[in-house]
């Protein structure tokens, strides 16, 4: 297995950029243990990276209890949680269980899946089969406790 490149975000080889503050590397820590000790299941990272910097491990959990804050709360940082979903319907359910609502992404090659997925989950913006990106042509942001209205493009404005 190759080495996780950690370092300067501005060199191209660099896989891991620091967090932006003291306060969020913190933050993130306290929210990632506090989620393993309610019974979430830490399948790696979960820990800073010893080095100068804000650096966090890459982190994965599973199993994570509605009650904890990798459920309930935004991560600012390198943390993925894993949920399952028994069908469509319960993922949309489980999408739509925050108060928050940036972006999504959706994974599924069934046409009518898809339209399922960006019609009913509660957010600025759903990706298919892709990674949530902004482009500066088009409006970005998000709905719920998630941004304030839409910015960038020709039709975006804080009023939105």
């Amino acid at each position: 297995m190759r080495a996780l490149r950690v370092g300067d975000p501005m060199e191209e080889a660099t896989q891991v950029g620091p967090l932006a503050t003291p306060a969020i590397l913190d933050a993130l820590d306290r929210q990632v243990r506090r989620s393993v000790e309610m019974g979430a299941r830490l399948l790696t990272g979960g820990r800073r990276i010893e080095r100068p910097g804000n650096f966090y491990a890459p982190t994965v959990l599973a199993d994570v209890p509605a009650e904890s804050p990798a459920y309930r709360e935004e991560l600012f940082g390198p943390v993925a949680a894993l949920f399952r979903a028994g069908g469509i319907d319960d993922a949309i359910r489980l999408a739509n269980d925050t108060e928050f609502g940036l972006g999504a992404s959706v994974w599924t090659t069934d046409a009518a899946e898809q339209r399922r997925f960006i019609d009913e989950i509660d957010c600025g913006m759903v990706f298919v089969n892709a990674m949530v990106a902004s482009d500066p042509r088009l409006p970005f942001g998000g709905v719920k406790r998630s941004g304030y209205g839409r910015e960038l493009g020709a039709l975006g404005s804080a009023s939105s």
